[in-house]
């Protein structure tokens, strides 16, 4: 398997963009929780020394996507189903107060309809059996909502929980699954279109609750072969 390579050569990429391709692998579940990311190879395979590594891998630890251990290395994190329930309840929280914020500013149907447009990618995604992109698109639903609100911080918060809930989605649900269901986001959409406040906030937690509940206590392996996830992605990003 060939390194990845960069314009200005292998050992220039910023540890921004490691960490976000790293985080791009956990997201798309083909880094599975648990799975050992051994600084020895991420250097090889990014064509760095380990400064960049190290530092990539503090950044995702603090996106709670990365566990350090002492004297044992850097893993994919792997949620507990205290973690689960904690997440899922932070998400109710906040996801009712994006609906209640986008029915009462009155976005109408103009501002709503890239988002109708990411639930149909959505569909396609899984009818064509692209799985990374629907899982993706799953959780990019929830954070475009967010993102009507105009409201960085909340934005912020809600982006951490439906990473943390994608990786929690690869420990506890089967391969190849999602437990976020496009026709519950038209459902929701729809709601929200028509200005239906209380039906929209309902729809939502029936969706968060169902999502938490298909969960299934299955952990995923954690052997992985970190040149097969990274060899044929793009290159990084070369530092300036």
């Amino acid at each position: 398997m060939q390194k990845i390579e960069t314009e200005a050569g292998t050992t220039g990429a910023k540890p921004e963009a490691i960490a976000a391709r790293i985080r791009a692998a956990i997201l798309e579940h083909r880094l599975p929780p648990g799975a050992k990311l051994t600084e020895a190879q991420l250097c090889e395979v990014f064509g760095v020394k380990r400064g960049p590594i190290r530092q990539a891998l503090a950044l995702l630890a603090t996106d709670h996507l990365v566990d350090l251990e002492p004297n044992r290395g850097a893993f994919v994190a792997s949620p507990s189903l205290q973690e689960v329930h904690e997440v899922f309840e932070m998400r109710r929280i906040i996801e009712l107060a994006v609906v209640e914020r986008i029915c009462t500013a009155q976005h109408g149907n103009r501002r709503l309809k890239s988002i109708g447009e990411s639930i149909r990618r959505e569909r396609k995604a899984f009818e064509g059996r692209d799985f990374p992109t629907w899982i993706r698109l799953s959780g990019e639903f929830h954070t475009a909502l967010a993102a009507l609100t105009g409201n960085t911080v909340l934005c912020d918060c809600l982006n951490g929980l439906v990473a943390r809930s994608t990786l929690i989605s690869a420990l506890y649900e089967s391969p190849g699954r999602s437990p976020c269901s496009f026709d519950d986001h038209e459902a929701i959409l729809a709601s929200l279109e028509s200005g239906q406040a209380r039906e929209a906030a309902e729809l939502m937690v029936r969706h968060l609750q169902g999502v938490e509940l298909r969960m299934l206590d299955r952990p995923a392996g954690a052997s992985v072969d970190l040149q097969e996830v990274f060899g044929q992605r793009e290159a990084v990003t070369p530092a300036r």
